[in-house]
């Protein structure tokens, strides 16, 4: 298998092992070693941020694209956005006692354009928020090195599709967008930093 070939298996699960594995056709696992999601908001009182670096996932290998699988997540109490009053509103709307984890599913993945070391993918697959599971698209790029592979995407969401209430506070004058920017940034094997 060449190495674009390789570059595009790894892009659709950043799947970080050697080539000479994926040559043999072996089919592997690899764990998630770094990673981090985000949203981005709007709210009445300006934009913000929320990011937890906590995640755990893995990534099972495939002799083709079509085949590779595997998934990431979060605990949901472990997303900040550096303010604790807007933390403690979020864990709320959230229910983070009855809905604990932010969970992705990878089906299945398509790839796009490769500029050199990178190339271009869209994973798709299962978003679980608030106890609640739907169909998503990531778009997004893959760096593959020998020793594992990173992938970067973003992709919008609506929380109230996940049923996430609790948007407007005293009486509709703190009000949050329901739509927000979902950034995720995953490393499966070993990149230097």
């Amino acid at each position: 298998m060449s190495r674009v070939a390789w570059g595009l298996t790894l892009a659709a699960c950043a799947l970080g092992v050697t080539t000479r594995r994926i040559v043999a056709q072996e089919v592997t696992t690899a764990p998630l070693t770094r990673g981090t999601l985000s949203f981005d908001a709007k709210a009445s009182l300006g934009a913000f941020t929320g990011t937890t670096t906590t995640m755990t996932g893995e990534m099972h290998g495939a002799a083709s694209l079509a085949g590779v699988r595997g998934w990431v997540e979060a605990p949901s109490k472990s997303l900040s956005t550096s303010n604790g009053h807007r933390d403690r509103d979020m864990a709320s709307s959230l229910e983070i006692d009855k809905f604990p984890v932010i969970h992705f599913d990878l089906d299945s993945a398509s790839a796009g354009q490769q500029h050199g070391d990178s190339a271009a993918v869209t994973l798709h697959g299962r978003f679980t928020i608030h106890g609640q599971t739907h169909s998503v698209s990531i778009a997004g790029w893959t760096w593959v090195a020998a020793t594992g592979a990173r992938f970067r995407g973003v992709t919008p969401i609506d929380v109230k599709d996940y049923g996430v209430g609790g948007l407007s506070k005293m009486l509709g004058v703190l009000k949050m967008n329901q739509m927000i920017t979902v950034r995720i940034d995953v490393v499966f094997g070993h990149l230097p930093t």
